[in-house]
């Protein structure tokens, strides 16, 4: 029996036929870490003999990092949201240092017939390791297939989604996760109160931090911009200022090499020896509970904090939290009205501008003074 309501039209994501969920990848088995671990160092020239005792981190939770089964997580959750809005788009999964790799994307999206593809990257800020090298990891891996020619991609077509540090999806789950790891101070018997809120991120070394900011806003005031509204917002919810800090995990490389500081278990000393007798740390940093979570947080700086008498708890990473996943979804419908050449409200939260999704040329290098000599998908240079 025909209706006479009016036809319910689902949200646009033309031009765009797939969604290329784009990850870093992790080992899934003991066997896997030096392999892994030399894609990771490739042109390093790193001895596996160190490579094995980095390993190390990972053979403590049996040789298979947890990325993996979230970024699977993350893509079903993704795949439920879509289907909610009514979006026929299909999502597939591909890393830059492990299986399914690059390259099987890729392959993935050819058997699907995909033409037009946007990239979402699992990183929320934007630094050469962050947005950059995925950019080049894809290029390269287009051009050892013969389908890179100087304007882009000669086979299927890629844009990719901004930097989402400051779309407000993953700062509402933040701050949602950061309130209730207050809570679970108290349950645990701790001063919830006075605990002091502790930002924790990957650190850079201080030339990406440098090459980071060309146009926009550097690694590290990107973070900063960030947690000033979670804890604002932290603070707002329960009753009472919280005082908070941006501190650094899992730097690597050689001790002449600066990197951001301060390394968090040394900020927990500091911290202590000031009177501070608790504290939350937030891996704002981070999408999921990776292994500089599972190690560098749950295991070494709570660790630290135990010994320095000090009640801690860890924040939840934003995971499948449906404002991050329903925000995801919001910003590839934004992009593909980009895309469409539509003129669109790019939401924000904080003091920062929406970055941009087609990047400068010399956006996110490694060294200001070392321009990568790799083509960047998805820039003003390679911009298709």
């Amino acid at each position: 029996m025909p209706s006479n309501s009016p036809r319910s039209t689902a949200p646009d994501a033309a031009p765009y036929d797939a969604l290329l969920l784009y990850s870093f990848g992790g080992p899934d088995k003991p066997e896997d870490v030096v392999p892994f671990l030399r894609n990771v160092t490739a042109g390093k020239g790193i001895p596996d003999a160190r490579l094995e005792e980095v390993g190390e981190h990972y053979y403590s939770f049996g040789g298979k990092s947890p990325i993996n089964e979230q970024n699977l997580a993350l893509k079903a959750e993704l795949e439920a949201e879509l289907a909610r809005r009514g979006i026929d788009l299909p999502v597939v999964w591909g890393n830059r240092n492990w299986a399914p790799y690059t390259s099987d994307a890729l392959d993935e999206l050819e058997k699907l017939g995909a033409e037009r593809a946007v990239a979402l990257v699992t990183s929320a800020y934007s630094s050469y390791s962050g947005c950059r090298q995925y950019r080049e990891d894809l290029a390269v891996t287009l051009d050892k297939r013969g389908q890179l020619g100087p304007e882009g991609s000669t086979g299927i077509q890629f844009d990719k989604i901004r930097s989402y540090f400051n779309h407000p999806g993953f700062v509402q789950a933040n701050i949602d996760a950061v309130v209730e790891a207050y809570g679970d101070l108290v349950a645990a018997g701790g001063p919830a109160p006075e605990a002091r809120l502790v930002f924790v991120t990957h650190s850079i070394p201080d030339t990406m931090e440098a090459a980071s900011g060309v146009g926009h806003a550097t690694y590290s005031e990107q973070h900063l911009d960030v947690g000033a509204v979670v804890a604002a917002a932290v603070s707002e919810r329960l009753g009472h200022e919280v005082e908070w800090d941006l501190a650094y995990c899992s730097r690597s490389g050689p001790p002449s090499q600066p990197w951001l500081e301060p390394d968090v278990n040394d900020h927990l000393e500091t911290l202590a020896g000031e009177g501070v007798r608790a504290v939350v740390l937030s891996p704002i940093g981070f999408v999921s509970d990776h292994m500089e979570v599972a190690y560098d947080l749950d295991t070494e700086a709570l660790a630290t904090a135990r010994d320095l008498g000090l009640h801690a708890v860890r924040a939840a990473t934003v995971g499948t939290r449906e404002p991050f996943v329903r925000g995801l979804v919001d910003l590839l419908l934004e992009r593909a009205a980009l895309a469409r050449g539509e003129q669109v409200d790019e939401a924000t939260v904080g003091t920062l501008p929406a970055f941009p999704s087609v990047t400068p040329p010399d956006c996110c290098l490694r060294r200001h003074e070392e321009p990568s000599g790799i083509p960047a998908l998805c820039s003003e240079d390679l911009h298709r």
